[in-house]
C-alpha cells in the first residue's frame, strides 16, 4: 500500500530529527566516601603516600625516613661529578652570602654576626630535609627588613638590645612552628591567597624602603640623626634635615664608587650568562678592597663609620632567651606568624620557578616542614628567620648545583668565616654594606612584571599599587596588610559577582558560543541562552538570579524594538557550574516562577554530576520538568525550536 505524502513527511521529519540523550544522574554515594573524597582532594591531591602501596614494613619504614630526609634517598646516587659541581657553586654562593649577611643583620637591627649564624645551621638542616636542589637558604633583605620593623615597633634595639634580641629569636621560633605546621596539615594552599600581583608590588616596595634605609651607612648619616620609621616620607626629611651637618663626603665617595662597580659588574652578569660569577663574587671584592683602603687610611678616623666588631665563633644555643610565657611571647608570636608566611612564600615561589627550570617535581608540603624544622633549630642556635633567596638561588643554579650539597659547602665556609676571619672586618666601612644591599635589592623591583599585569589584568595592578604604594608611603606591615585585603577582595568579587554571558550559534556548527568573542555568532530567535561561568552559592545566588531576569528583559526590550520572536525559551547553559548549594536551588525555583508568570520556560542544559545530584535530590528537576534538561544547548535549542533544529548539519 502506497504512503500519502503526509506519512513521508513525517518519516522524513523522524529520521532527520536529532537524538536526544538524557541527562545521567549519578549515583547517590556513600556519606563518608563522600567526605574521604572531599579530604583527600582538599590535603591530599598530590597522593603523598602513593610510593608506600604495596611495600613490605621495613621498606615503608625505609621510605617514611627518606620522605623526612629526601637526602637518605639522592644521597645514594651522588658521585664525584655532581661533588665538584656543588663546591664550585658553594663557595660562589658563599662570597655573595657573607657580605650580604653582615648587611641584612644590621637590617634587622641585629648585630652582624647573626646573619652569619642564619647562613650556618639553617641551610645545613634544609640541606638534610629539603626537595629543593637549586634553593640557597640564608637570610634575606625584605624578611630581615620585616622583622626589622616589626621588632622595634614592640622593643628598641638600641636601649634594649639584649631583650629586642630574645624577641628576634622567639619570632623565629613560632615562624618555624608556623611553617611547619601548614606543612604537616597540608595547609599549604593558603600562602597561595596572597596573589602574584600583590606580591610583586610588596617586593617592589620593599626594596625601596630596603634600599632608602641604606641612606643612613651610605651617606654617613648618625644614627640619632636618622628617623626610625620606614616610610619615604620620613626617610627623605630625615636625609635633607641632615644634609648640611650629617653627611661624610668620604663615606658618600667610598659608597658611590663600589655601588657603581657593583652595578656594572650586575649588568655585566646579566648581559652575559658565561660571567654569572661576577656579580656573584662582586660584593666580596667590594668587602676586602674598601676594608683595606679604610685601613691605610684611616678613615674612620674621618668620620667613615664601620662594622667594628664581629663575635669571633660558631652559633652559641640561644634556648633559654626564647620567651615561652609573658607578654613578649604573645608578641613573638604575632612577628613570627607574619615573617614565617612572607619567608614562605618567598621560598616556595623560588623553588618552583628553578624547579620547573630543571624539569623535577617540588613538593610544597615538605618543603614547608623543611623551612619550619630550619627556623626552628635556627631559633634556638641564635638565628634569625632564613628563608631561600632569589639572588643566591640565581647564582647557585647558574654556577651548576646539582644538589642541595652547595648549601652544605657555603655553611662549611660561613663557618670557617666565623671561626678564623671575622677580626678581618673590624674596618668594613658601613656604605659598602649599604651599597651591597641596595645593588641586591634593586632588582626586587620589577618594572617588566607591573606593566605586564597591567595589560593582563587592570584588577590585579590596583593590587600590585596598593601594595608597593602601602610599603613606600606609610609601612611593610600596612603594605602587607592592602595586599592581603586587595588579594580576598579580589576573591570575593570573583566569588559573589561571577561572569554570566548570553550564547549564540556559531554558523555552520551546533556549537553555541558568547555573542561578544563571537560576534558571527547567531541568537535563536524565540531563544535567550545564558551561561553562568561560576559556582552558584549562598553568595551569588541571588546575583544570578537577578543578572539573568535582567538579560531576558534587555532582549525582550530589543525584541519589542525590532519587532522579532517573542522569547519564549531562556535556557541556562550550565557546564560552567560546578557546583550549586541550597541557596542556589532556592534562587532557581526563584527564577522559575518568574519565568512563569512572564511566559517563559526554563530550561537547563549540560549539568554537571554534583549539580544534577542535588537538582533531582532537592526536587528542582521534577519542578521545571525532568524533560527540561538537556545533555547538550543544542539538544535544548532543538527541543525549543525545531525548524532551526531542522536546518543544523
Amino acid at each position: 500500500m502506497d504512503s500519502s505524502p503526509a506519512d513521508e513527511e513525517l518519516e522524513r521529519k523522524e529520521m532527520y530529527a536529532p537524538y536526544l540523550h538524557k541527562v545521567a544522574v549519578p549515583p547517590k554515594q556513600n556519606l563518608f566516601k563522600e567526605f574521604q573524597s572531599t579530604v583527600k582532594e582538599t590535603f591530599f591531591s598530590d597522593d603523598p603516600l602513593r610510593s608506600f602501596k604495596d611495600q613490605t614494613k621495613s621498606k615503608k619504614l625505609i621510605l617514611g625516613v627518606e620522605a623526612i630526609f629526601p637526602i637518605l634517598n639522592w644521597g645514594r646516587a651522588y658521585n664525584l661529578k655532581k661533588f665538584r659541581g656543588d663546591v664550585i657553586s658553594g663557595l660562589t654562593i658563599a662570597s655573595l652570602a657573607i657580605p650580604q649577611d653582615i648587611g641584612y643583620a644590621k637590617l634587622a637591627h641585629l648585630a652582624p654576626q647573626y646573619g652569619l649564624y642564619s647562613s650556618f645551621v639553617p641551610p645545613l638542616i634544609y640541606s638534610a630535609m629539603g626537595s629543593s636542589r637549586d634553593i640557597a637558604i640564608g637570610p634575606v633583605a625584605v624578611v630581615s627588613l620585616l622583622m626589622g620593623t616589626l621588632l622595634s615597633n614592640e622593643i628598641d634595639p638600641v636601649t634594649n638590645a639584649e631583650e629586642y634580641r630574645r624577641l628576634a629569636f622567639t619570632a623565629t621560633f613560632f615562624a618555624g612552628i608556623t611553617q611547619a605546621t601548614l606543612g604537616i596539615f597540608r595547609l599549604g594552599f593558603l600562602i597561595d591567597f596572597l596573589s602574584h600581583a600583590a606580591v610583586v608590588g610588596f617586593m617592589g616596595g620593599a626594596a625601596i624602603t630596603i634600599a632608602l634605609q641604606q641612606l643612613k651607612g651610605f651617606l654617613g648619616i648618625k644614627t640619632k640623626d636618622f628617623t626610625t620609621k620606614t616610610n619615604i616620607v620620613s626617610v627623605m626629611r630625615s636625609v635633607f634635615s641632615s644634609a648640611h651637618h650629617g653627611w661624610n663626603w668620604q663615606t658618600i665617595v667610598i659608597g658611590a664608587s663600589f655601588l657603581g662597580f657593583l652595578l656594572v659588574a650586575k649588568y655585566i652578569g646579566k648581559k652575559n650568562k658565561k660571567f654569572f660569577w661576577v656579580p656573584a663574587i662582586a660584593p666580596l671584592i667590594s668587602v676586602v678592597l674598601s676594608t683595606f683602603f679604610v685601613f691605610i687610611t684611616r678613615a674612620d678616623k674621618q668620620g667613615v663609620a664601620i662594622v667594628n666588631y664581629i663575635e669571633k665563633g660558631i652559633n652559641p644555643s640561644s634556648v633559654s632567651e626564647i620567651y615561652f610565657s609573658g607578654e613578649n611571647l604573645g608578641k613573638g608570636f604575632r612577628i613570627g606568624v607574619l615573617a614565617g608566611m612572607i619567608a614562605l612564600t618567598e621560598a616556595v615561589a623560588i623553588g618552583r620557578t628553578f624547579a620547573s627550570m630543571k624539569d623535577y617535581q617540588l613538593d610544597g608540603n615538605k618543603e614547608m616542614v623543611a623551612l619550619g624544622a630550619m627556623n626552628i633549630v635556627g631559633s634556638m642556635t641564635s638565628c634569625y628567620v632564613a628563608t631561600g633567596s632569589f639572588s643566591r638561588s640565581a647564582v647557585n643554579y647558574m654556577a651548576g648545583c646539582q644538589t642541595a650539597v652547595s648549601n652544605i659547602v657555603m655553611a662549611i665556609a660561613v663557618f670557617l668565616t666565623l671561626e678564623f676571619l671575622t677580626p678581618l672586618f673590624k674596618y668594613t666601612p658601613n656604605a659598602i654594606l649599604a651599597a651591597i644591599i641596595i645593588a641586591a635589592v634593586i632588582s626586587l623591583v620589577d618594572i617588566q612584571a607591573a606593566i605586564l599585569i597591567w595589560k593582563v589584568d587592570k584588577f590585579d595592578f590596583i593590587a600590585c599599587m596598593g601594595a608597593f604604594f602601602g610599603v613606600v608611603f606609610v609601612s611593610v606591615e600596612i603594605g602587607l596588610l592592602i595586599a592581603v585585603s586587595i588579594s580576598f577582595a579580589k576573591i570575593l568579587l570573583q566569588v559573589t559577582r561571577p561572569r554570566t554571558a548570553i550564547l549564540g550559534k556559531i554558523p555552520r556548527t551546533s556549537v553555541y558560543r558568547n555573542i561578544q568573542q563571537y560576534p558571527e555568532a547567531s541568537k535563536v530567535p524565540g531563544v535567550l541562552i545564558v551561561r553562568v561561568d561560576s559556582a552558584v552559592y549562598f553568595s551569588n545566588s541571588n546575583y544570578v538570579k537577578e543578572r539573568i531576569l535582567r538579560w531576558l528583559i534587555d532582549e525582550e526590550e530589543k525584541v519589542k524594538g525590532e519587532y522579532h520572536i517573542k522569547i519564549q525559551f531562556l535556557i541556562v547553559e550550565m557546564s560552567p557550574v560546578t557546583d550549586i548549594d541550597t541557596s542556589g536551588i532556592h534562587a532557581f525555583e526563584e527564577l522559575h516562577r518568574s519565568l512563569k508568570k512572564r511566559g517563559v520556560e526554563l530550561v537547563l542544559a549540560n549539568p554537571g554530576p554534583a549539580v544534577t545530584d542535588k537538582l533531582y535530590t532537592s526536587n528542582f528537576a521534577n519542578l521545571i520538568g525532568e524533560d527540561k534538561i538537556f545533555v547538550t544547548v543544542a539538544e535544548a535549542v532543538a527541543h525549543c525550536s525545531p525548524k532551526l533544529a531542522e536546518e543544523e548539519p
